[in-house]
């Protein structure tokens, strides 16, 4: 499918990206962070929020304390994955500001100072569950028809799914939900807007079931193990994204067992 691209973006700097929405892009790029992570800080009439803090790293702390201003009202998080959480103690401890997260976070050591459940309301931002990126994982909506997106839909990329933490029936369903909404704009963890994410959710979805669809024809009687299939699935992959692969690969064969279409025994898989 058709993924979106962006020049390597300002280090350090707030960007805009909507009326009332900043973003600072942090260091961190790599095959799984694209440029890197995107801190983005939302005016309020309380004072700025700030989503996802970024990974553990001081310059990044420093870009985004400067450019929030003296008021940090609260931290939102879309999940507790290291590179969003990282900096989170650090800003927590230099603000003050209440840590507004998912009511189960998958990382012990992440206590929310909000726990959320869905539909709850934040600043004018409400949550949205959409676990299977990670089973923590919140997309925040509000104004403008803007929708937070986080790791569960990226331009530059489809998400990775590693179980346990992650789930593809989950991630699934999460598209779905997405499908039924009517979002302007996404704004996600990684790289750029999506500006028609209808259409791109539907896309990422055809192309997640195309993905399923030759796995379950490379099952046959004979074991395979996950290795294997992951050649049969993405035999152009590069060495650095090939583990990555390999754990979308168990996670949609976790969802076909679950569904009755695949069988795991003691030397691999096979079709049901």
């Amino acid at each position: 499918m058709p993924f979106l691209t962006e020049s390597e973006p300002p280090r350090g700097v707030p960007l805009a990206v909507a009326p009332g929405i900043r973003r600072v892009v942090a260091a961190n790029p790599g095959p799984m962070t694209y440029h890197g992570t995107n801190t983005y800080l939302l005016d309020t009439p309380e004072g700025t929020a700030v989503l996802d803090p970024g990974p553990d790293d001081p310059a990044h702390l420093a870009a985004v304390l400067a450019a929030a201003g003296d008021t940090v009202a609260r931290i939102l998080l879309t999940h507790t994955h290291i590179d969003h959480i990282g900096a989170m103690p650090a800003l927590r401890a230099a603000t003050g500001a209440p840590v507004h997260a998912w009511h189960a976070p998958a990382v012990a050591e992440v206590m929310p100072d909000v726990a959320l459940q869905e539909g709850d309301s934040v600043g004018g931002w409400r949550a949205v569950w959409t676990p299977g990126h990670a089973a923590d994982h919140l997309c925040f909506a509000g104004p403008g028809g803007v929708l937070f997106s986080g790791d569960h839909v990226m331009g530059w990329s489809s998400s990775v799914v590693s179980p346990p933490g992650g789930d593809m029936a989950a991630y699934f369903r999460s598209l779905h939900r997405l499908l039924d909404r009517d979002d302007a704009v996404f704004l996600p963890g990684h790289g750029p807007p999506i500006p028609e994410p209808w259409a791109f959710v539907r896309d990422l979805l055809a192309h997640r079931e195309a993905r399923e669809a030759v796995l379950l024809a490379a099952l046959g009687p004979a074991p395979q193990g996950t290795r294997a299939l992951t050649e049969a699935l993405y035999p152009d992959v590069g060495e650095r994204l090939r583990r990555a692969a390999e754990r979308n690969v168990l996670a949609h064969l976790l969802k076909l067992r679950a569904e009755g279409r695949a069988r795991e025994g003691p030397d691999g898989w096979i079709a049901a």
